[in-house]
């Protein structure tokens, strides 16, 4: 059964403050990764915390190369890699505990979604949360 993303969750991880480990954000300005994450920091009033295969500091955010390397508890898990990808590091998002994934737009995988909602995460797939915030108007 293919995956509905819930608007009630949606709205509720954008107006609540949380901890965002936002997995595919370096320090390279042409990514996505980057305007989004300054959104969700300085506009939305989420911590951010970057984790790309350098560990690059990002928006004066300590960097990370995994997942599990970052101490406390992260509330959702932003996926910026492809869809290709995306599998394991839904696994990892299971593995720390994390409350929920957010695969980009773009970032598809049924699979992964399923094991996610299986082990008690949240799931929203094929959006961004800046094109959910300007529909919300936050």
């Amino acid at each position: 059964m293919a995956h509905v993303n819930d608007p009630e969750l949606i709205h509720r991880l954008l107006t609540t403050p949380g901890r965002w480990a936002i997995v595919g954000l370096s320090g390279n300005p042409l990514r996505p990764a980057v305007q989004v994450s300054a959104f969700l920091q300085q506009h939305l009033k989420h911590e951010i915390i970057p984790v790309s295969l350098k560990g690059d500091d990002v928006h004066g955010a300590k960097g990370y190369t995994s997942l599990d390397q970052i101490p406390g508890a992260v509330d959702v898990v932003d996926c910026f890699v492809n869809s290709a990808k995306v599998g394991a590091v839904v696994d990892q998002a299971i593995a720390i505990g994390a409350k929920t994934v957010w695969m980009q737009l773009g970032v598809i995988d049924e699979d992964a979604a399923a094991r996610a909602k299986a082990a008690g995460l949240n799931v929203v797939m094929n959006t961004c949360p800046k094109i959910e915030s300007a529909k919300l108007g936050l």
